[in-house]
Formats: C-alpha cells, sequence, structure tokens
C-alpha cells in the first residue's frame, strides 16, 4: 500500500488498516503474547528485586503498557531508532536486548547493558539501535528529533520512535522539536504514552484540553491519531501506517497511545492520588495481555500452548536475576571511563 500524503488520505489508509483478528497469523499473536508476557513479568519481578534492596536509585515499571512497544516494534525495521524516557525497561525488551544484560544493569553490575553504571534509567544498546531511557523529562523529544535529523541526512531511510508521556507533552522543547521535525519534514514517529498521570497528577489537572493531545502538532501541520494502547492489534495497525507514512518522505507524524500504568509512578510512589477500584477496573476491562489472550483462545490456541510459554518466560526472567547476582560490580577504575573529556 502505498503510503499517504494528505490528512485525509492518512485518515482513510488509517480506517482501512484496522485489523480483524481472525487475519492475523497464530504465530504472530502468539509472538505478541510472548513478548509482552516477558515485559510483564520482568517488570514484576524487577519490583521484586527493588523491594529486597538490590536495584538502587530510582525505578519505573511498565506493567499495563505493554502493548504499546510490542506493537509498535512489529511495525519497524533493524536499521530503525527507538529513544524513550526513563520508564524505560519495556522498550529495551521489546527492541530484542537480552534481559539478562537489562537486569544485570538494574542491579549496577559490570555485565549490564552500561557497565553498571547507568541503572534503570539510562542504559543503551547501539546493536539494537536503542538510543537509551533518558531520565530528564522531556529532553529525549528533542534528542529523537535530533537522531531523525541525522537519518535524513544520511539518506538511510530509517526512522526515529520517540517516546514521551503525556506530563512531557508540555515541556517546552517538545513543542521545538516539533517546528524543526515539520520544517525539515523529518523521519520521526512522536509516540505519546498517555497513561493518564504525570507522576501523581491526572491529565485532566495538567493540560489544557486533555482530549486533544493528540493534536498538539497540528499548527505545524503534522498529523496526529489517537489510538487505543491496551490492544495490540490497534496498535499494530495504526503504527504500521505511522511507519509508511514518515518512511516516504512525509515528515512527522504523533500517535497518541492510550494507555494505562497499573504501579505507581516509580516504586516510591503510593499513588494514593487514585482509587484502588480504578485501577482494578482497567485490569478487570482492558488488560492488554488478557485481552490478547482471549483472542489466542478464539483462535483454538490450547492451554499447554499458553502454558509452555508462561513457563519459558518465567525461566527467563528468573535467569535474568541469577545472572545479576552472580555478576560483579563495576571495579572502581570505571569511574574514569565512558567520560567526555574536552
Amino acid at each position: 500500500m502505498k503510503a499517504p500524503t494528505t490528512k485525509k488520505d492518512l485518515n482513510r489508509a488509517y480506517d482501512v488498516r484496522q485489523m480483524d483478528p481472525k487475519t492475523v497469523p497464530v504465530e504472530e499473536l502468539l509472538k505478541y503474547y510472548r513478548d509482552m508476557l516477558l515485559i510483564r513479568r520482568f517488570e514484576e519481578k524487577s519490583g521484586q528485586v527493588y523491594g529486597m534492596g538490590k536495584i538502587a536509585g530510582f525505578c519505573h515499571l511498565y506493567i499495563g503498557q505493554e502493548a504499546v512497544v510490542v506493537g509498535m516494534q512489529s511495525a519497524l525495521s533493524p536499521e530503525d531508532t527507538v529513544i524513550t524516557a526513563y520508564r524505560d525497561h519495556g522498550h529495551m525488551l521489546a527492541c530484542g536486548m537480552d534481559a539478562k544484560g537489562v537486569m544485570a544493569e538494574l542491579m549496577g553490575r559490570a555485565t549490564g547493558y552500561s557497565k553498571g553504571k547507568g541503572g534503570s534509567m539510562h542504559m543503551f544498546s547501539r546493536e539494537k539501535n536503542f538510543m537509551g531511557g533518558h531520565g530528564i523529562v522531556g529532553a529525549n523529544v528533542s534528542l529523537g528529533t535530533g537522531i531523525a535529523f541525522a537519518h535524513k541526512y544520511r539518506k538511510n531511510k530509517a526512522v526515529s520512535v520517540t517516546y514521551y508521556g503525556d506530563g512531557a507533552g508540555n515541556q517546552g522543547q517538545v513543542y521545538e522539536s516539533f517546528n524543526m521535525a515539520a520544517l525539515w519534514k523529518l523521519p520521526v514517529i512522536f509516540v505519546l504514552e498517555n497513561n493518564k498521570y504525570s507522576m501523581g497528577t491526572s491529565v485532566e489537572r495538567h493540560a489544557a484540553m486533555p482530549d486533544q493531545l493528540y493534536n498538539r502538532g497540528s499548527v505545524f501541520g503534522i498529523p496526529g491519531f489517537v489510538v487505543d494502547g491496551m490492544d495490540i492489534l490497534a496498535v499494530k495497525a495504526a503504527s504500521e501506517m505511522a511507519v509508511n507514512y514518515v518512511r516516504e518522505g512525509n515528515g512527522p507524524i504523533i500517535l497518541e497511545m492510550k494507555t494505562y500504568r497499573y504501579r505507581g509512578h516509580s516504586m516510591s510512589d503510593p499513588a494514593k492520588y487514585r482509587s484502588k477500584d480504578e485501577v482494578e477496573s482497567v485490569k478487570e476491562a482492558a488488560d492488554p495481555i488478557q485481552h490478547l489472550l482471549g483472542i489466542l483462545q478464539g483462535r483454538k490456541v490450547s492451554e499447554e500452548q499458553i502454558k509452555e510459554i508462561d513457563k519459558e518466560i518465567k525461566e527467563i526472567v528468573n535467569e535474568s536475576v541469577e545472572f545479576a547476582d552472580a555478576s560483579p560490580e563495576p571495579d572502581a577504575s570505571e569511574l574514569f571511563t565512558d567520560i567526555l573529556v574536552v
């Protein structure tokens, strides 16, 4: 399908590309289930390890938002790049980074992706084109736009997928990035993960016109769409449309993923600003993994097959902790490596 070139065509293309679950191969659905379950179980284990005092510093869990990164990643090519903020473990795993290296970095070990010096918020993989999690709110949007400029300069047809949250969307540098991306028609997909809360402040309290976040790039001519971020197939459909549009040289696009985080902002947040009933109602009505499981059951996937995947994921996660536990801490000499000296 040729990439749409106008806003009208874009809307039409998006409508056409909505997916009927019956048309998606079962093997593909099982891969999405496995990838989302890996993120869910890894994050649950990370919370446990943090509680044991083995992870220091900040730790932001991605539980509930798994469909966003898995669906988005399904539309990307190996040369495409991904950059995000501090709630980043799910993005790393979705990009194909090894759970052992991610857990080792969380626990500050030398075998981690940043040699134990980056921790939860700052690890990278050039091999997987994951350009890092970043702790400064909104700053990664500017970096992702710069990476898109590099793609265009090099004429490599790659796309920069740049994630940010609903709270970060109020930062001035985000709008500077929108302007530059539109001005130079940069190949960047701005993925707004709207999980309804900026730390402890609901989107209704921190954003003017909270139902128009996807439209905040319109003054720069950037098309935007709202996507059900709890439905893996809705995310996949929107992602494929966006990737095609951007890769054809049409400039940036915004995808607002309506999602929800089950845990607090970070491990230190008791999340008293919302009721337990609210969280439980989302889990019951819209959990992305349970939703996909229902589709798989409708496609006659056996309970034994599901249990086998569950067992495999549990082993991967447990092995990641064992690996990190057995890994050494960074040598003191590492304090002087990987530092830019001017």
